[in-house]
């Protein structure tokens, strides 16, 4: 009789964990998040390191092909004239194509200006940049009458060691 009774208990005992493996079970899970979160945070800067890269290369293909279209339909760039936007809103506004061949046409260059991912949520995209002006020094950039090309206002360092704002 007694040993079928203790097989019993023995059965009853087993069913749950005990506090010793739910705590050791914890401690492990714990160790394993605390590793994960750097690599986390590492993948979350390198994915916005990466917006930046692309908003950077939108923005500024579209200042190109913008200046590109302005020298076109004058006839070439006048010495010391600038045939930058004057604003990044330009850029997303319709203007009319002034090349010849366009045929009187309008055309845009951005459907709206790309947001720097590393600047506060609550500023308007275009407020996210800094800009540079036609006559500026590309050591000293300094907003003007136009926009010549963008930058980073972050002061952060990417993964790589060089500062956002220099890209």
């Amino acid at each position: 009789m007694r040993a079928s009774s203790s097989g019993r208990q023995w059965k009853h005992r087993r069913q749950g964990f005990t506090v010793v493996e739910l705590l050791v079970v914890l401690t492990v899970m714990a160790v394993l998040a605390t590793m994960a979160m750097p690599l986390a945070r590492i993948a979350v800067q390198r994915e916005r390191e990466q917006e930046l890269k692309v908003a950077l290369r939108e923005i500024r293909a579209a200042i190109d092909a913008y200046q590109v279209v302005r020298a076109a339909g004058n006839g070439g760039a006048p010495e010391g004239v600038s045939l930058c936007p004057p604003s990044l809103i330009a850029l997303t506004q319709l203007m009319p194509d002034p090349r010849p061949s366009s045929g009187g046409q309008m055309i845009r260059f951005l459907r709206r200006v790309p947001r720097d991912p590393f600047a506060a949520p609550q500023l308007p995209a275009e407020q996210t940049w800094g800009l540079r002006s036609y006559l500026s020094e590309a050591a000293k950039p300094l907003p003007g009458a136009d926009v010549y090309d963008v930058y980073s206002l972050s002061k952060q360092q990417a993964l790589d060691g060089t500062w956002l704002k220099d890209w």
